[in-house]
């Protein structure tokens, strides 16, 4: 049933996605793909799933179920109202995925760092966590919304955009190179970027600064790991409803817990259903998501969990809006009546651990993924003449699918007083993309009267692109302890293979093949003192091959990067405290960036030959007594175009603050008639930047007010009653990225009520 229920999935995945090498800024392209089933991509889903399982004859004897309930260990994390966090109920014993402890708002581990359970206070590498807590009580929306009080983490470049979640790190841009779901890698292209629905996640992480020595290709600035809600050992259900500003409509139901009476299978069922409008009244926020997890757990040495998910998005071709003077009007550039852009996506993997004695441990992730998207959108003729604005019609069909693997061995032993932690593995990926684009003109709009009565033909599919990309990397690690001293050792080398055939529909040319490989590695070195305070030093390179062609139509050419950091970390013992800082220095050859022409009406996917990004970071989470959690973050970035676009060497890239700093403080009260009652407040500051390469203006410097109000109602044991708002005093200035200016996301305010029983 689940593979039937894919092959559906994959389908109707024919939409569209993010500013494809033809656009972006004004946004979107695609018409209906045709809906048939595929039996092409039948056959790819079994042969990948085949070839996954196949693997697992490689770990010895997974465990025989038992005729008797099986009682398992299990991990019991304390939060600050004294449930468990993360995992509630408890995780499953030696479940992949269930290697971190949180605390509140404090990580002390988490896998994405090292693939290990290495404390975060050791990894000579700057990480930060936003857990559960952190999602719930700031009740974040998005993925651009959950990293805006990470230091270094740049969101919200482009404004109100719901369509995608588009983000820096460390100053360079993470969205389609930067995002992974469950240590898998998470594809993009183009207009196709993954929709995440925070409501589904149970943690992110941020590993910053190059990360390919494990990870394989990977962001220069970093990478954001997803973790997925898995199933508990015990069972609870939660069922919710928001209503907000833009008619915010949402319903969200959570169930996990034992299935039947075997004691040894687990299951965990989320969903979210979402009507909304948005600031642009031409552009929706509506989404379906169902995410079906299981476990199978026999003993404390071995588990087997199933992730799945099936979303269906539906927003805007056009977010965009006329361009003012250096600012934006109130104006869409989007017509009521040509406006759509609808995506499917879908995912089915697994994660197998298997303990095969105390030194050796097997461990086996794999996921198909696929995705479709279609969109309607209008762009601009250059500016407006006798304020009637000349515009152009665009639609996209795009699909994107795939799959990925990771298979490790892990071995933890002695060499006299050296204490190794060794992973070795090999991971590898494969991907298809296709794409059809048709351009068509559209009725000019004339400002002052706004008639959108007239009809816009969709234009006929006149462009074509396949592409497809595998790859295969082998890497080891080794992590050494010498009582408190801990030295992290990485290699990798990665081999990548890309095809590429463009023309038009149905008449493609010849594909061109591009075959890449690189060597990538990290050393870094940690001392973690008495006092709790461990300095560290590190040294990483990133490789990443591209999906997408330069304006010639050429194949893109891999990103290469390295980056060296000094920095220190503290925790506090016997303190819910955790503080990082670093400074550190990346150079970054060959980044594929956004261009837009002259007269904005596309952008273009082009390629800088090398940029240098030098900061200083510090980054601190707390959980207190008595029910007080904080955050705190500060980045000084320094950005620089080493060779680029000619006029801009030298210069700093646009929309890259050199200081930004965020706040956020909750306080629940714990006795007293008040007990339950908490409130939470939260400052963004964003300091100036330039609006474009050429450094001919500046995005004058703005601060966010947040703020949340909530009770836990004492009479109703398990109910919470929320109010949380988002920029309360109405930031918005225009914000302009790469010389195309967006409007900000307005204050928004949501109300919410959540029932666990």
């Amino acid at each position: 049933m689940l593979t039937l229920q894919f092959m559906f999935i994959y389908r109707s995945v024919r939409s569209e996605g993010k500013g494809s090498s033809t656009e972006w800024m004004c946004d979107m392209r695609n018409s209906p793909a045709d809906r048939g089933f595929s039996s092409n991509a039948t056959r790819r889903l079994a042969r990948f799933l085949s070839l996954s399982a196949a693997g697992l004859a490689l770990a010895p004897g997974l465990a025989q179920a038992q005729d008797a309930p099986v009682v398992l260990d299990t991990v019991t994390i304390e939060a600050a109202g004294g449930e468990a966090d993360g995992m509630l109920g408890g995780a499953i014993a030696g479940a992949a995925g269930a290697d971190y402890a949180v605390d509140g708002y404090v990580a002390d581990t988490t896998a994405s760092a090292t693939k290990t359970d290495l404390p975060i206070v050791r990894v000579p590498q700057m990480v930060a966590v936003v857990t559960e807590e952190q999602f719930d009580d700031r009740n974040v929306q998005s993925l651009t919304e959950a990293l805006t009080y990470s230091a270094s983490a740049r969101a919200g470049a482009f404004g109100l955009d719901p369509r995608f979640d588009s983000f820096y790190i460390r100053g360079f841009d993470a969205t389609y190179t930067g995002v992974f779901r469950d240590g898998l890698r998470d594809f993009s292209n183009s207009f196709l970027l993954s929709q995440v629905e925070p409501y589904g996640l149970q943690s992110l992480s941020v590993l910053k600064g190059p990360s390919s020595g494990l990870y394989g290709s990977a962001n220069a600035g970093g990478i954001i790991d997803l973790t997925s809600k898995r199933p508990t050992t015990e069972s609870f259900r939660e069922i919710g409803a928001e209503y907000g500003t833009n008619n915010r409509y949402q319903a969200t139901f959570d169930a996990s817990g034992p299935l039947g009476g075997s004691g040894s299978t687990f299951y965990r069922m989320t969903g979210v259903a979402r009507d909304s409008d948005t600031d642009n009244p031409f552009v929706s926020d509506d989404e379906l998501l169902i995410a079906p997890a299981i476990t199978y757990a026999p003993d404390a040495d071995t588990s087997f969990t199933v992730l799945s998910e099936l979303q269906r998005v539906h927003t805007g071709g056009t977010a965009a809006y006329v361009q003012g003077n250096r600012d934006v009007t109130d104006v869409p550039y989007a017509d009521p009546n040509f406006n759509d852009l609808d995506q499917t996506q879908g995912r089915i993997g697994y994660e197998f651990e298997q303990r095969l004695s105390d030194v050796f441990t097997f461990r086996q992730k794999a996921r198909y993924q696929g995705m479709d998207i279609y969109g309607e959108y209008l762009y601009p003729y250059g500016a407006a003449v006798n304020g009637v604005l000349a515009r152009g019609s665009g639609v996209v069909a795009q699909t994107l699918h795939g799959g990925v693997a990771d298979t490790q061995l892990e071995a933890k032993f002695d060499t006299g007083i050296l204490r190794h932690t060794m992973t070795g593995g090999i991971d590898g990926y494969y991907t298809e993309f296709t794409n059809k684009e048709g351009y068509g003109t559209a009725p000019s709009l004339n400002l002052a009267s706004l008639d959108y009565s007239r009809g816009i033909d969709r234009p006929d599919y006149t462009v074509a692109e396949e592409q497809s990309q595998r790859q295969l990397g082998l890497y080891l690690q080794d992590i050494i302890e010498i009582d408190r001293l801990t030295v992290a050792l990485g290699a990798r080398h990665d081999w990548v293979k890309t095809e590429t055939a463009t023309g038009a529909p149905g008449n493609l040319g010849e594909a061109e093949d591009q075959s890449d490989d690189a060597f990538t590695g990290r050393v870094g070195v940690s001392y973690l003192f008495d006092n709790g305070i461990a300095p560290y030093a590190s040294y990483s390179t990133s490789f990443s091959p591209n999906i997408g062609l330069n304006p010639d139509g050429s194949a893109f050419v891999p990103t290469t990067a390295e980056q060296y950091e000094l920095g220190v970390k503290y925790q506090v013992p016997d303190v819910n405290l955790l503080v990082s800082a670093a400074i550190y220095q990346i150079e970054q050859e060959k980044g594929v960036f956004l261009q837009p022409s002259a007269d904005f009406s596309t952008s273009v996917q082009v390629q800088l030959d090398k940029l240098r990004s030098r900061g200083f970071e510090i980054e601190a989470a707390a959980g207190l007594a008595d029910g007080l959690n904080l955050t705190l973050s500060y980045a000084y970035l320094d950005m620089e175009i080493i060779e680029g676009v000619p006029g801009t060497e030298g210069n700093t890239l646009s929309s890259r603050p050199q200081h930004t700093a965020a706040a956020y403080l909750d306080y629940t009260v714990q006795n007293g008639f008040a007990k339950g009652f908490g409130i939470g407040g939260g400052v963004r500051f964003v300091g100036e930047s330039f609006g474009n390469d050429r450094n001919s203006f500046k995005n004058d410097a703005r601060a966010y007010v947040d703020a949340a109000l909530h009770y836990d109602v004492q009479a109703v044991e398990g109910l919470r009653v929320q109010v949380n708002a988002t920029n309360i005093f109405d930031e918005d200035a225009a914000l302009c990225t790469e010389g195309f200016c967006y409007a900000e996301q307005e204050r928004q305010v949501i109300g919410s009520v959540r029932y666990r029983f």
